[in-house]
């Protein structure tokens, strides 16, 4: 059993053969004899090896490579998983392989990436949609130094937020949310959130590996101010992603690399030990500024849910829309009547039309003042 191989053009040809070999080459050789890997994937999970063609690569990561390709007639992403040269690591990249196709499978929303399926024979293989889109950061850079549309920008963050949101709601953490990891529809008018290759389950007695995912993304408690061993474990909880978002919603709204001008490690000292943060321009609202400087708080117990993220996004894109025409005044002691597009009438009182009215002006005053 096999995978189809496409061509793989020039320097990268060698080392695709490796990593696309038989499964005789790809077996755990112990004390003499063939092992068969044990994963604890469900079997209606697993796709059939024969219908998949790998084609060209599309993406790189610490722990695999994305190809373009083909399952069935579908066209599809295909990621396919190192799989490690100790028996130790070989062990410890299958239970990560399991364990992310096990929360993809079970995780289902808009802006999340949608799982196909995986292989686990002759290679660890995760099948997702394809997306024709670029990354969130190719996409920021390649129109640097003009600004993304505010309205685009925060319709951005409110994707992330909700695909956040449900994993959270889930017990998942994300790990590693960065732009990297946000891939644009093809229409570039939403995004929508990969790679669960780090992503944990929540639990309240789970100690988790200190030091993952990308330093000038990583919230300051995933360090230590003594040096950790290396898969050292430490407690902290899904506010690490709290803080992350910040770092991208500080992206969306300034187009610039978080920590410019100092190095990975340096960034991460910065943050974790001096409490240093990115800039925020003065020409960024102060409704923004606050939700940005609310997600990096020191204290992840002071940073909002993703539910409390939306809920300030939605209020802040709200004073965005153009206000609305005033509304007819009916006759005293006459309801104010509405027909919506269906047909429906929708009945408005003095009261709520009152309530609306001083909304407007709210919005419209901070506007002016701004």
């Amino acid at each position: 059993m096999s995978f189809r191989e496409g061509k793989i053009e020039g320097e990268d040809r060698e080392c695709e053969e490796s990593v696309l070999g038989s499964t005789e080459s790809k077996s755990v050789r112990e004390n003499g004899s063939l092992a068969s890997t044990q994963l604890t994937v469900d079997e209606n999970l697993l796709v059939d090896p024969k219908l998949l063609f790998i084609g060209s690569k599309i993406g790189e990561g610490a722990h695999g490579k994305v190809y373009e390709g083909r399952y069935g007639n579908k066209i599809v992403a295909i990621k396919v998983l190192h799989r490690g040269s100790t028996s130790e690591e070989r062990a410890s990249l299958e239970n990560r392989f399991a364990r992310e196709v096990n929360m993809m499978s079970r995780v289902h929303h808009d802006n999340l990436v949608k799982f196909i399926g995986a292989c686990k024979d002759p290679l660890m293989v995760i099948v997702t949609e394809l997306l024709p889109g670029m990354s969130l950061r190719k996409y920021l850079t390649s129109i640097r130094p003009k600004l993304l549309d505010l309205d685009v920008a925060i319709n951005f963050a409110l994707d992330i937020a909700r695909a956040m949101d449900w994993l959270h709601a889930n017990g998942i953490i994300h790990r590693d949310l960065k732009p990297d990891n946000l891939l644009l529809t093809a229409d570039q008018k939403s995004v929508k959130l990969a790679d669960f290759g780090l992503a944990r389950e929540e639990t309240v007695t789970e100690m988790m590996t200190a030091e993952t995912g990308t330093y000038r993304w990583m919230a300051p408690e995933l360090y230590s101010t003594v040096t950790l061993r290396q898969g050292e474990k430490k407690h902290y909880n899904n506010k690490v992603d709290v803080y992350s978002f910040g770092i991208v919603l500080w992206e969306l709204l300034t187009n610039r690399m978080p920590f410019e001008g100092m190095s990975n490690l340096q960034a991460a000292y910065a943050a974790a030990f001096k409490q240093e943060r990115p800039g925020i321009p003065d020409d960024i609202s102060p409704e923004l500024a606050f939700v940005i400087q609310s997600c990096w708080v020191e204290d992840p117990n002071l940073r909002p849910s993703f539910s409390q993220i939306i809920r300030m996004l939605n209020a802040f894109l709200f004073t965005l829309s153009p206000p609305s025409p005033p509304l007819p005044v009916p006759p005293d002691n006459e309801p104010e009547v509405a027909t919506t597009s269906n047909g429906t009438i929708t009945e408005f009182s003095a009261r709520n039309r009152g309530k609306f009215g001083f909304l407007r002006q709210l919005f419209s005053s901070k506007r002016t003042k701004n």
